[in-house]
């Protein structure tokens, strides 16, 4: 009774710990990918303008401008890539399905081979095969995952990752304009809080990807750095270029 018990015990335990998160929803990706660019290319953008040695107005107009101009790309380019993504998945099935009405046993037989040559017996190997075609969607389902590794229940959203990518590219974006909408003059500000933004969104990424919170944030944080730091030497060596 107590081994009965324990078993019991053990599989709650697993039960209750062995959770996944969701992986396939569309929103993920667009919003890490859209905050870390609204960070790093309006950053670079705003230090490549101030290295010129231009007005605190023209620095700010540059950094609004980068912002829309950069959430509505994102947003537009998101939608096309997912949407041409689920199109064409969705073609896909549609030439699975065909093929399980037109030539039902001979999709029945491919299973069987399949789950054959995963280790399955195999007359076992074709019951289940037999089984699982009765029904027409979840036969679809089943060689969707099998044959195309997708789930037709579970594609991503190209609204989703459209308004996910708009939103984070646009709070990226916003924080390096942030201390001059507040009166500041001086470059340093803007630089210190995006590279902070930077290492924090590095750090919030790695609680989803269970990487570690201090390597993620800190490449984060070099990458944007370099960049920040690259487009202002550019800056000042256009600046001069055309100032003389």
């Amino acid at each position: 009774m107590s081994i009965i018990e324990t078993d019991a015990v053990l599989h709650e335990a697993h039960r209750d710990n062995h959770t996944h998160r969701d992986v396939n929803g569309g929103w993920l990706r667009p919003a890490v990918f859209g905050a870390m660019d609204g960070l790093v290319s309006n950053l670079a953008l705003m230090t490549g303008v101030a290295g010129g040695a231009v007005s605190h107005r023209t620095i700010v107009i540059t950094g609004l401008a980068g912002l829309a101009a950069g959430a509505f790309s994102m947003a537009a380019g998101e939608y096309t890539s997912v949407a041409s993504q689920r199109e064409l998945v969705e073609a896909e099935l549609d030439v699975e399905r065909r093929e399980l009405r037109k030539h039902p046993l001979d999709e029945e037989r491919e299973l069987a081979e399949l789950y054959e040559s995963r280790g399955v017996e195999a007359g076992l190997a074709r019951e289940v095969a037999r089984q699982l075609s009765r029904d027409p969607e979840q036969a679809l389902e089943i060689h969707a995952r099998e044959e195309l590794g997708i789930d037709p229940g579970d594609l991503p959203s190209p609204l989703v990752a459209a308004v996910s990518s708009f939103g984070a590219f646009a709070l990226g974006a916003l924080l390096p304009l942030l201390p001059y909408l507040f009166g500041a003059n001086a470059l340093w500000p803007a630089v210190l809080l995006a590279l902070i933004g930077l290492f924090g969104c590095g750090a919030v990424v790695a609680r989803v990807t269970a990487r570690s919170w201090w390597f993620s944030g800190l490449r984060q944080l070099v990458l944007g750095g370099t960049a920040a730091a690259l487009t202002y030497g550019l800056g000042m060596l256009f600046g001069v270029a055309v100032g003389g």
